[in-house]
C-alpha cells in the first residue's frame, strides 16, 4: 500500500435501523483505529437487504477503500452479506477449508460438553458449514470467541455483528494488515470557539485556508447556545483545522489571525 488507507464502515442489520439494538462498532472502530494513529473516513448503515447490500459492496470494492462489514455472516436466511460480496464481485461461493475445520473444531468442543454433535454430516452441523461458504477467493479472519471465522476479500474485512466476536477480529486485522501505517501520518486538530459570529461570514476564512494549505481540512461545528455541549449558553461556533504534517500549525495561526482581524469574539479551545 502506498498510500495512506481511506478506512470505512458498514453496519448491517434491520435490528439496527428499526432500533431494537443501538450499534456500538461505529464509536468501537473510531477508538481502534485511533489508537493507532488511523482515521475512518465514512460508515454506512444497511438493511437485511440482499439488493441493497450488493449495490453497497459494488460501489466500495470499486473504490479502493479498506472496509470493514460488520453484520449478517451468519447462515440463517436473513444473513444476506456472503452472498451480496459474492454477487457484487460476481464469484460463487465456496466452502473454505480452514473455515470449516474451525467449524468442525467447534462442533467438537460443543459434543465435549453434551452440546450437540461432532459428527459434520448431521442436520445441524451442516447447517453450521454454512458459516465457511465465502466467495471464491477470500481469506479468513480468525475468530477467537467461537472459531467461526470472517472473511477478507479485495481489501473488505468482514465479521460477525456481536461485539465481543467483531471487536477482537478487527483488531487482529488492524495487527496483522495494517501496522506498517501505524503512526505513520498522524492527524491533529486545532480549533477557536468563536462567539455570536454566522457561520456566513467564516465561511471565505474556511475558504482561505484550505486554498492555501490543499493538505489542511477547515471544519465548523455550530451550537445554538442552548448548553448542550457544555459551554456557556451563548450561541457560538468551533472552527478548526485539522490535518498531518507542519501545515497545521501555520494553517491555525491564518485561520485565527483573520478571526481577529474580523473582530470576532473567540477564545482558544484547549
Amino acid at each position: 500500500m502506498d498510500e495512506q488507507p481511506r478506512f470505512g464502515l458498514i453496519i448491517v442489520g434491520d435490528e439496527i435501523l428499526s432500533g431494537k439494538r443501538v450499534d456500538r462498532h461505529f464509536t468501537r472502530l473510531i477508538e481502534l483505529l485511533g489508537a493507532r494513529g488511523l482515521h475512518l473516513d465514512w460508515a454506512q448503515y444497511l438493511p437485511d437487504d440482499r439488493a441493497r447490500l450488493v449495490e453497497a459492496l459494488r460501489h466500495s470494492f470499486m473504490t479502493g477503500d479498506h472496509v470493514f462489514s460488520c453484520g449478517g455472516i451468519g447462515s440463517t436466511p436473513d444473513d444476506h452479506t456472503r452472498w451480496a460480496a459474492g454477487e457484487a464481485l460476481g464469484r460463487e461461493l465456496s466452502l473454505h477449508p480452514e473455515a470449516a475445520e474451525f467449524i468442525a473444531a467447534r462442533c467438537r468442543e460443543l459434543a465435549a460438553q453434551g452440546l450437540g454433535s461432532a459428527d459434520m454430516s448431521t442436520a445441524e452441523n451442516r447447517q453450521r458449514l454454512k458459516m465457511g461458504e465465502f466467495p471464491v477467493g477470500s481469506g479468513i479472519i480468525p475468530n477467537p470467541y467461537n472459531r467461526i471465522a470472517g472473511f477478507a476479500l479485495e481489501r473488505h474485512w468482514f465479521v460477525p455483528g456481536f461485539p465481543v466476536m467483531a471487536w477482537p477480529m478487527i483488531e487482529w486485522v488492524l495487527e496483522t494488515h495494517y501496522a506498517s501505517w501505524f503512526h505513520r501520518a498522524p492527524r491533529a486538530e486545532r480549533s477557536l470557539i468563536v462567539f455570536d459570529t454566522p457561520e456566513s461570514a467564516i465561511a471565505p476564512l474556511m475558504e482561505q485556508v484550505e486554498s492555501k494549505f490543499p493538505t489542511i481540512k477547515a471544519f465548523s461545528l455550530p451550537s445554538v447556545g442552548d448548553g448542550s455541549d457544555g459551554r456557556l449558553a451563548r450561541r457560538h461556533i468551533e472552527l478548526g483545522v485539522k490535518g498531518a504534517g507542519v501545515d497545521l500549525d501555520a494553517a491555525f495561526a491564518q485561520l485565527r489571525a483573520a478571526v481577529e482581524q474580523m473582530g470576532a469574539a473567540f477564545e482558544d479551545n484547549g
